[in-house]
This record gives structure tokens, C-alpha cells and sequence, in this order.
């Protein structure tokens, strides 16, 4: 028996880093968290046997460091999970120069499949079909452009040394490239720090399929089926199953028969993804897109249709053991949702804050439930905070089913007894995706989401939920014993009710509220009923609606300055009270707004980073040009100008911003002249 390791730095942090914890601890091996002054307090802290303070998860020199950082435990491994320097040589290097075993591949898999040109070269060599484009190293931005006519349109761009989509850039007019390359090369740079680029050539309507491949050092490379990962938006997976509805089990044979020669060309040992692209028209035909020579974020419906431990293989390939496991009959299905900390209804705009109230369908394992079973892999606490310093990625909640309905209607359930509160999340958005005939039907391809975007319409808040955020902001301002600390509105004859002005997602809702919080009349648009709180939620008339309500801000005797979120069925609101300066203010603005005049002032959607600013102060600009961009999560987003007219900005790249922030002002030439006029 080959001795494995005593110790192993998780190189990595949120879910993924708690996730290799479980794993190791199960196999006996102690762990070593990472974090920033960021994550101090994280989930991934907490759980592992010792943690190490790094200055950035970038940092090579310092995940090394950190092997010999705890006192009296060594570690002998480092496990790099997914992202940061999961596919970078320069830390495979440096391990083998510390005499520290990396968990993942050789220099040579991850310099080649690192390179996305040098791969397509590469597999194409060993016969494995590449879709048509160009991709050379050195190209200019004039090279591409001039390259791009060759390409033909639609087309894709890519950075060379990237994943996750990031960077990844669709331009189907030649007026498009120019602009499109410098965003590709800015993500890329600050992503991957490798801004080289390539061109290839969009596959319309095109399916997402991978295969997942594990081959140890003594020559076995065995392949473990295949994953669907097709439903994405911006090229960022949000739903990933196994097997594919699509693949017939010949065309499964080769395609896995394919990755296995992909891996085999680079001699490589671990586990390993291989990428490829299938025309929904044509299923039986396959094209290499890419190897991720790490885990991946998907791994587990792989691991829950072969019973496999993915990570467990991981660490006993790197310590030297032999394969003893065969190609696997796969069993069932499974599907997973990626809950991101973002708001659909907005754009998708990243979301911060703290965790106020966490329910999660399952924790660790797995969940059983007649033939199917439920999964969570999460980084969540409740009381934590989502930083807007690192991914949006929150948690990720598996589904395993006896048949694809049953996986499908597993994974619905676990998502609607999710609850999230304190930041917005895409848990409803999720469900509404699930729900959806063509993903029930396995009819699938990368670019459903954003044409299913305009047919999805997101819950605004039932008069329950407006009542049950009233009575909540109620009963924290009823104080027990004297009616002088009461809002009971007492007058000789009628009493006046409590009146709370409720603001959600832009819209304002007026509740009032008549009587205690346990017995209360409440009237919303001149509709009163009979209402109460509970301990699960609300009664609400002849109704009882479980919610989940929590309360931030609450002071005794006020009505500003609360918070409300609520949550039902995997829909959350937030409803945050007006006082009344606020709502005098909302008043006077709606009478100074004049229809069909446009805001001049820009404001930021989200907290972020300012990363590139478009124009100098006093530059003239129009309507739709971009004015700065923002960014925020690894995602970028554009501030463009409202108007014609000229930019007032003291912004510069670096500057960091909050949320609704005034980032920059547009006069108008019209209204400068009117003012020089009068």
C-alpha cells in the first residue's frame, strides 16, 4: 500500500475548498486552508484542521509557503482545486522545487492544454476534429481584425490562456471587432494575465458536452462519461448534468474514446476534462474545444452517476497508486444548478452583503429521498459575508434521480427549500429555467438562456409578503407593556393605523396596519385583512403561507431603516421601509421629472471597480457610448451615456465605487445654451 499524504494545502476557497476538506478528512489526511483578510471569517477557514494568511490566492510563493507555515504540520501536498493557479505551471514548478507533491498534472499538460492555440495544434496532430478559425501566437489587434474577415461571421474570440468563459467575446458584425478585442484583452490580462487572443469561427445553436477522464502515472486513462453543459449564459455555466440527453451510447463511446486520446497526448495523470463542441443538427459530430486539466466546478453529477470520489482519485493518483477502477456502467441521472449571488431581474448584476438567514436543502453528502437523493456543495455560513472581491459563485446543489424527470424534479425541490437572505440571488431564475418544456425535453443549447430571458418574468411581492414585511418592521416597533411605545395609533373614536411605505426593486408599496402584530387589519390598496405573524411565516385571512422573514436595521420607535427579506418557494424579496424625508423625496422628483427627459446623471449599477475610463472630461459623447466600464465579481459592465451632450467625469481606473454612485454627469448642448441665454 503506497503511503498517501499526512498533510495537503488546499490552495482554493469557498465551496470548492470545503468540498476537498470533506474528502481528505474522510481519507485521514489533515488540510491547510488559505485565505485573505477577505475570508477571514469563511467556511473554508473554519473547517479545515489549520488556516495560513496569504496576501492573494494568485500568489504562488505564497501557497508554498504556506506548506511549512503551521507549526508541527507539514504538508507534503498542495491541491489547487478549480480557478486561480489550478491549471498554472508556475505552481506545479515551484512544488516540485519545494519538494511538495502538486495534485493535478505535469508542466507539460498544463503548458500545452494551458495555451488554447498550442492545444488546437496539438490534438489536431493526434486527429481529433478542432472547429475552423485562426489561432496564432503574437497576433495584433490589426491581425485580428484583418484575420477575422477570413473567419468569417459570427465568430468567436478567446483568450488563449483562459476559462470559464471569461473573456469570451461573440461579434457578428466587422464594425464590432476592434472594440470587442480590447474587452477581450483587458478581461484577459486581469484574468488569466495573458491578454493573447484567437479567433474561431461561432457554431450556431451549438451543444456544450464534456468528458470527464482520470489516468494515473503508471499509463491508465480511463474516461467516466460525459457532462451536458449547455445551458449558459455569457459563456458561464449555470446548469450541468450527465449524462447528455443528446448522445446516443455509440457516439458516447467515441467521443470518450477521443478525450482518452487527448489526454494520452500530453502523458496525463489526474483528472482531467476534456471539451468539445456538438452540433445540436447533427449530434453524431464532435469538435475539440478545449482540456481544463483541474477539476472541475461541475464534477459532482459526474461523481453521483459513477459513485465515484473524484478528489479521493485525485489525491491517490498523486501519491503514486495504481487505477483499480474500470470504465463505469453509468447509473441514473444528475443534474446541478450553480446558485450565484446576482439579481436576474437587473441584468444579472452581482450582489453583496451579509448572509442573514441560511437554509440549505441538504449539507455535505448527499440526501436521500426515496430513489433520488440531493447534494450541496456550499461555502455558506449564516452571518457571513459575500465579498464583492471574488466570484459570484455561491453554492451548488446536486440532484441525482433514477431517471432525468426525477433528477429534474429532485433538484427543483432542493432549490425551492433554499433560502438565501441578506443578497440577491438567481435561485428563482433557476427554477424558472427547469420549468421550461425545451430543458424538460433535453432540447438544450448555449444559447437558450438568453433567448429564454425575455419570456421569464420574476415574482413582485404578494400582498402576503407585503403584509408579512409590514407586521415584521410592526412588531419590532410594538414594545411590550406601555402603549405610550406602541404604534397602535390611538385616537378617541378610530384608531389611525401604522402606515409603512415599502420599497422593492424600485417600486414603492403603501401597507397599513391596524392593531398589535399578532392581531392586526392590514390594508393594502384598499383591500384589509386579517393578518398575524408566526414562527414559520404568516396567517394571512382564511391562508397560512410559510415565509422565511428576516429584519435588518430595526430600531425600536422608527420606520426607516429597515430591511426586510422574505423568502418563499425560492423567490426572495427585499423590502427596505421609507421614512418620511425618503418618501417627501421620491414625491418632489416625481413632480420635477418631466416625461420623456432623460436622467443626465450616470450612475453605477453595482458596488465594483472602475477598470477602464472611455472618455476625458469634457469629451463630447452620444447617446449608448460607453462612457467607463465597471467591474465587479469578474464581471465587467458598461456605464454608457444617457445623452448627447458634454461628460463631466473625475473618475480613473482603480477607483472603486458604490452602488447607485454618480459616476459621471452629461450636460446637454441644449441646456447649456438655455442656461447662457437667460
Amino acid at each position: 500500500m503506497i503511503a498517501l499524504f499526512s498533510a495537503v494545502v488546499v490552495a482554493n476557497r469557498g465551496e470548492i475548498s470545503c468540498r476537498i476538506t470533506r474528502t481528505l478528512h474522510s481519507m485521514g489526511i489533515r488540510s491547510i486552508a488559505v485565505y485573505t483578510e477577505h475570508d477571514r471569517d469563511a467556511k473554508h477557514v473554519q473547517v479545515a484542521d489549520a488556516a495560513v494568511l496569504i496576501d492573494s490566492y494568485l500568489s504562488v510563493e505564497s501557497i508554498v509557503a504556506a506548506a511549512h507555515a503551521v507549526p508541527g504540520m507539514n504538508a507534503d501536498a498542495v491541491h489547487p482545486g478549480y480557478g486561480f493557479l489550478s491549471e498554472n505551471a508556475s505552481l506545479a514548478e515551484a512544488c516540485a522545487a519545494a519538494g511538495i507533491t502538486f495534485i493535478g498534472p505535469g508542466v507539460e499538460a498544463l503548458e500545452i492544454m494551458g495555451d488554447k492555440i498550442a492545444s488546437k495544434k496539438h490534438v489536431t496532430e493526434r486527429g481529433v476534429a478542432v472547429i475552423p478559425g485562426i489561432a496564432e501566437p503574437g497576433m495584433t489587434n490589426d491581425d485580428l481584425v484583418a484575420a477575422a474577415a477570413e473567419v468569417g461571421f459570427p465568430l468567436l474570440i478567446k483568450p488563449s490562456a483562459g476559462g470559464g468563459g471569461k473573456g469570451m467575446t461573440i461579434v457578428r458584425e466587422p464594425d464590432a471587432v476592434a472594440g470587442a478585442l480590447d474587452s477581450a484583452r483587458r478581461v484577459a490580462s486581469a484574468a488569466f494575465g495573458d491578454d493573447t487572443l484567437f479567433l474561431e469561427r461561432l457554431v450556431e445553436k451549438p451543444r456544450h458536452i464534456e468528458v470527464q477522464v482520470l489516468a494515473d502515472s503508471h499509463g491508465t486513462i480511463i474516461h467516466l462519461g460525459e457532462r451536458e453543459c449547455s445551458l449558459q449564459r455569457r459563456h458561464q455555466k449555470i446548469i450541468e448534468e450527465a449524462p447528455s440527453p443528446l448522445l446516443d451510447e455509440a457516439t458516447r463511446q467515441r467521443i470518450g474514446e477521443a478525450a482518452c486520446e487527448v489526454a494520452r497526448s500530453v502523458s496525463y495523470i489526474g483528472a482531467g476534462t476534456v471539451e468539445f463542441l456538438v452540433s445540436d443538427n447533427a449530434p453524431d459530430e464532435f469538435f475539440f474545444m478545449e482540456m481544463n486539466t483541474r477539476l472541475q466546478v461541475e464534477h459532482p453529477v459526474t461523481e453521483m452517476v459513477t459513485g465515484i470520489d473524484l478528489v479521493e482519485w485525485q489525491v491517490r493518483i498523486a501519491a503514486g497508486e495504481k487505477l483499480t477502477v474500470e470504465t463505469p456502467t453509468l447509473t441514473g441521472h444528475s443534474v446541478e444548478a450553480r446558485i450565484y449571488s446576482e439579481d436576474p431581474a437587473n441584468d444579472f448584476l452581482p450582489s453583496a452583503g451579509q448572509i442573514v438567514h441560511l437554509h440549505e436543502a441538504a449539507d455535505g453528502s448527499a440526501a436521500s429521498a426515496g430513489t433520488t437523493s440531493v447534494r450541496v456543495d456550499s461555502s455558506l455560513v449564516q452571518g457571513g459575508t459575500v465579498s464583492a472581491n471574488y466570484d459570484p459563485m455561491l453554492a451548488k446543489v446536486i440532484a441525482h434521480g433514477a431517471t432525468r424527470a426525477e433528477a429534474l424534479h429532485a433538484l427543483d425541490r432542493a432549490l425551492a427549500d433554499t433560502v438565501i437572505l441578506g443578497v440577491t440571488t438567481n435561485i428563482e431564475f433557476l427554477r424558472a429555467l427547469l420549468a421550461r418544456d425545451d430543458v424538460r425535453a433535453g432540447e438544450l443549447d448555449t444559447g437558450l438562456i438568453e433567448r429564454a430571458l425575455a419570456e421569464i418574468e420574476f415574482a413582485t411581492p404578494s400582498p402576503a409578503v407585503l403584509a408579512a414585511a409590514a407586521l415584521s418592521i410592526h412588531s419590532h416597533r410594538w414594545m411590550p407593556g406601555s402603549p405610550w411605545q406602541q404604534p397602535s395609533g390611538w385616537r378617541v373614536g378610530q384608531h389611525r393605523p401604522a402606515r409603512y411605505r415599502l420599497e422593492c426593486a424600485g417600486t414603492v408599496y403603501e401597507v397599513l396596519v391596524a392593531g398589535p402584530p399578532s392581531a392586526a387589519d392590514v390594508t393594502i390598496n384598499g383591500d384589509t385583512t386579517p393578518a398575524r405573524l408566526t414562527s414559520t411565516g404568516i396567517e394571512w385571512g382564511a391562508l397560512s403561507i410559510r415565509l422565511a422573514i428576516e429584519t435588518e436595521g430595526a430600531h425600536e420607535h422608527s420606520t426607516d431603516g429597515h430591511t426586510v427579506w422574505i423568502a418563499h418557494d425560492g423567490t426572495s424579496w427585499s423590502l427596505t421601509s421609507q421614512g418620511r424625508a425618503e418618501s417627501l423625496a421620491d414625491h418632489r422628483a416625481t413632480l420635477a421629472r418631466v416625461a420623456g427627459v432623460v436622467d443626465p446623471e450616470l450612475r453605477s449599477p453595482m458596488p465594483g471597480t472602475v477598470v477602464a475610463v472611455a472618455v476625458a472630461n469634457g469629451d463630447s459623447v452620444t447617446a449608448g457610448q460607453t462612457v467607463l466600464t465597471i467591474e465587479a465579481m469578474k464581471m465587467e459592465h458598461p456605464v454608457v451615456a444617457t445623452l448627447d451632450g458634454v461628460v463631466d467625469i473625475s473618475l480613473k481606473p482603480g477607483d472603486l465605487v458604490t452602488r447607485d454612485q454618480i459616476v459621471a454627469r452629461i450636460e446637454s448642448p441644449q441646456a447649456s445654451t438655455e442656461g447662457e441665454t437667460s
